[in-house]
């Protein structure tokens, strides 16, 4: 385990970025859709449980559909079944009947509107039979988990994809603490949770049954696949996690920044500056997590190293979970992953999120704490200089780290810009600030270059 989860990641840098990125288009998703149906994806989560335990590894292959080696199918075949599994997975994702209220679809919780995160600004979303429970972490982002790894307590991998003894620790897996590797383990996460959608595998199956697409469904997995409750809620998630690998849905790489790193956008001076920060080692320090380069087989940047971190997030005291003095959420050690209970060294620490489409987003961190780029960004440069803008305050005293007992505080993230102490100059100003945000701006998806005579763009 590296030492307080700094030292490694310190070594490591940029190395943690995933190298393999798989590229938009449609031959690249069908391919490895059909090969293995395995991509990491996602349906709501906002840190729920399922019924029936945890899942921690790769699920064992669908009984639903085969692969197109198993099955002997001719690619053209290979290309239809993926363009019905798609068909009915949009419609699935969008179904509200799927949960146990009624009014709670996959779509509630993640918009195509706002890069498949949460419409409103709530920390935690709504959910459960009457639409009035909430649970305690805040629902992701789904886009870019295509490059997602599998979770990993020692995760290797380099600069020149070649040397593999750089040990990035524990990385990888979806969900804030990795606990499932497939989307369609994850999928099940949200239909099953009691204070999500709420529902069970009956319950879904009656949905489909009852659905519009029915038909669609049945030619899509076969004329008996409602035969079984748990045949039609494992076609479901299949469904669902092969709709969400649709590239110019979910992996468009269509930002500013993308443009202007093929040379046909520019950036502004603010945006310039804001990128300059956001790399620079002894400033905002974001590229050592969020990595902002092209890899170096020219793979479009994940702005993710994907690595599992704990950096004191203050406890969110909105939350009804928190309103127990003696709940913390811990991320990866418990209490929603149970693998690695009673292990202090994964303690509080949780997934590195995407920053693509992270100015879509209306609230932060895992429990939604913050709802604003700008007041991320106070927290990561005054974190250690003026903690108590951020911690409760007690007879004089700031409680630092207030949701991450002292025990596990040897796993806090000390690295620039959490390098500093009270009474020392913030890592950033008030200018830097906003220039980051401005950088920032320009990884939302959908930019239109423009296309001027005689406009030459600048790219690195």
């Amino acid at each position: 385990m590296r030492p307080g989860l700094t030292g490694i990641r310190n070594t490591a840098g940029q190395r943690r970025a995933l190298r393999r990125a798989v590229p938009a288009g449609k031959g690249a998703v069908l391919a490895i859709a059909l090969a293995a149906m395995s991509l990491t994806l996602a349906a709501c989560d906002s840190g729920s449980t399922a019924a029936g335990g945890t899942a921690t590894g790769p699920a064992a292959a669908s009984s639903v559909k085969v692969t197109a080696h198993e099955a002997g199918q001719t690619r053209a075949q290979v290309y239809e079944s993926v363009r019905q599994m798609t068909a009915v997975g949009k419609q699935l994702f969008f179904d509200a009947s799927l949960s146990g209220s009624g009014k709670l679809a996959c779509a509630s919780c993640h918009s195509p509107d706002h890069g498949f995160s949460p419409a409103n600004s709530l920390s935690v979303q709504l959910g459960g039979n009457d639409m009035h429970r909430t649970g305690m972490r805040a629902a992701p982002t789904l886009k870019y988990l295509q490059s997602v790894p599998a979770f990993a307590e020692h995760y290797h991998e380099s600069d020149d994809e070649g040397d593999e003894s750089v040990d990035a620790g524990p990385t990888g897996g979806l969900t804030w603490d990795g606990r499932v590797d497939r989307g369609s383990d994850q999928a099940r996460i949200p239909l099953l949770s009691s204070f999500e959608m709420g529902s069970t595998p009956a319950k879904v199956t009656a949905a489909v049954k009852a659905a519009p697409y029915a038909d669609a469904f049945r030619a899509a997995f076969g004329e008996h696949i409602f035969d079984s409750d748990d045949a039609t809620f494992k076609a479901v998630l299949q469904a669902l996690e092969t709709f969400e690998q649709t590239p110019e849905l979910f992996y468009p790489y269509t930002s500013k920044y993308d443009a202007y790193l093929a040379g046909k956008a520019q950036l502004t001076q603010a945006e310039l500056h804001g990128l300059q920060v956001f790399n620079d080692e002894k400033k905002g320090n974001c590229a050592s997590c969020h990595i902002s380069q092209r890899t170096m087989d020219g793979a479009p940047p994940q702005f993710s190293d994907f690595g599992l971190i704990a950096i004191g997030v203050p406890r969110n005291r909105a939350l009804p979970v928190n309103r127990d003095p003696h709940f913390y959420d811990l991320g990866a050690c418990g209490p929603e992953r149970t693998d690695l209970k009673g292990r202090d060294g994964f303690c509080g620490i949780f997934r590195t999120p995407t920053l693509r489409n992270v100015a879509l987003k209306k609230s932060f961190f895992h429990n939604g704490i913050y709802h604003s780029l700008d007041q991320v960004l106070r927290f990561y440069a005054q974190r250690d200089t003026n903690p108590e803008k951020f911690y409760p305050v007690s007879k004089g005293k700031v409680r630092k780290f207030d949701d991450l007992p002292q025990r596990y505080w040897a796993n806090l993230n000390t690295e620039p810009p959490f390098d500093r102490k009270p009474g020392d100059k913030p890592t950033l100003d008030e200018a830097e600030i906003k220039d980051v945000v401005a950088f920032l701006n320009t990884l939302t998806d959908g930019y239109q270059a423009e296309d001027k005579p005689g406009h030459s763009a600048a790219a690195n």
